[in-house]
């Protein structure tokens, strides 16, 4: 029996794999406008860094995680999501002193999360995210979700939907968890296990259950928005106002508190509308996380982030009909005839991608026709043919395949013609 790909995993081939490079190319030079700068983190981390950071009542820490011992008796986690390891390497490596504050990464890689696979979701995954450490200001809120709307818009997405919330600060949070607990209590046996495990321990969470969704209880609890402080409804105002500042259209929701336990403040999720996309329709969720620094070891120091995975976003660029601009044409396609003619080309095939230009030539020993055919396939812009009598004559024949305009150059001008034809766009 062949050995397959293990499941809720995917192998991403050639003619595919361009269009991950063109959405994180994208999505890195919008960062760059940003001024937000790469990090790159182990795949695995300490499995306490998760527990600590993500919440020990929460799917991804109780169910969904890769855990596993190394020869050193350590516990280890292939990393569900990639929050806790940035935060993990600001502490370390002592960002909180760099003198440009707040401190902005993004990331990109892959996550690990053991679930039931379906359309959209993987059990690995691609992740793209965004973090700004160091910064209480509501405008930061603000700009991290234009970013998160820019690369969506960018790519061409037009259905979309951005909700937010605020979960408030400390006080405003503890004082909804007694309503919250006073809410369910009387009827929680009615809920599943998760949900009775979760009522002490963190009753928020039993808003974001998956099965007791419509329970009549889940539509009648207590808003968050009714227990927010002063100090907590003065700074979510303040980041509606910079939406609003910015043209960018939200839906307030008091109902949407995220699937992690470090969330406080703003919450949000941009959502897909599009027809088709499937039940799932998030696309990528974020928050501020003021605690999560200091439970990790490091001093008081607040932050904020998003990430959204590149398999949903890829769904919904699909679900729109959108078809990313990716350039498939090789410059150049050498045909050679003749044995001398073909050894000769392996030099001027390097000299020519030492240049900068795209280029391929048979290796199979293919006919005249089926290596014209090979260039056809790769798009070739260009067919340039050598035989042992243009390489006496120090000759080239070269075709435009857009034009069907053949011309012989001289040899030694060969690449100083295709860049006058290719660079400058003459076709």
């Amino acid at each position: 029996m062949s050995i397959q790909v293990p499941r809720g995993t995917q192998d991403i081939l050639p003619g595919e794999v361009e269009k991950w490079q063109y959405i994180e190319e994208v999505a890195k030079d919008i960062c760059k406008t940003y001024q937000y700068k790469e990090i790159r983190t182990p795949i695995f981390e300490s499995s306490e860094l998760f527990m600590r950071g993500v919440g020990d009542t929460t799917d991804i820490v109780q169910k969904e995680m890769y855990v596993f011992e190394d020869r050193g008796g350590r516990s280890l986690a292939l990393r569900p999501e990639g929050t806790a390891p940035v935060v993990r390497s600001f502490v370390q490596n002592k960002m909180f002193g760099d003198p440009n504050q707040p401190v902005k990464l993004f990331y990109t890689g892959p996550m690990f999360r053991y679930e039931r696979p379906q359309a959209g979701r993987y059990r690995q995954f691609v992740q793209f995210g965004v973090e700004a450490l160091g910064s209480e200001d509501p405008a930061i809120d603000a700009e991290v979700i234009s970013l998160a709307m820019q690369v969506y818009q960018k790519l061409g997405l037009k259905n979309l939907k951005l909700i937010i919330n605020s979960l408030g600060d400390t006080e405003s949070r503890t004082n909804h968890r007694e309503a919250l607990i006073n809410h369910f209590k009387p009827r929680i046996d009615e809920f599943c296990s998760d949900c009775q495990n979760r009522l002490e321990k963190n009753p928020l969470r039993i808003l974001d259950c998956k099965k007791d969704r419509d329970h009549e209880l889940m539509s009648s609890a207590p808003s968050i928005l009714d227990y927010l402080n002063d100090e907590s409804r003065i700074y979510f105002e303040k980041v509606q106002k910079y939406l609003q500042a910015m043209d960018i259209e939200f839906v307030v929701d008091p109902t949407l508190v995220r699937g992690l336990d470090y969330y406080n403040h703003t919450a949000f999720e941009i959502m897909s509308n599009a027809e088709g996309f499937g039940a799932i329709t998030t696309l990528c969720g974020g928050g501020r996380y003021n605690g999560l620094v200091e439970m990790i070891g490091g001093p008081a120091t607040p932050g904020i982030g998003f990430a959204f995975s590149i398999e949903r976003l890829l769904a919904a660029l699909e679900a729109e009909r959108i078809a990313l601009p990716i350039e498939e044409a090789l410059d150049c396609y050498f045909v050679s005839l003749g044995e001398e003619a073909k050894d000769h080309t392996v030099k001027i095939l390097h000299e020519l991608r030492n240049a900068g230009f795209t280029a391929e030539r048979d290796y199979l020993d293919r006919k005249l026709k089926a290596q014209f055919k090979a260039a056809d396939r790769h798009h070739a812009k260009f067919v340039a043919v050598l035989g042992d009598e243009e390489l006496k004559n120090n000759k080239i024949n070269i075709k435009n395949m857009q034009s069907g305009e053949q011309e012989e150059v001289a040899l030694p001008e060969f690449i100083s013609y295709l860049e006058k034809h290719i660079r400058l766009g003459g076709h």
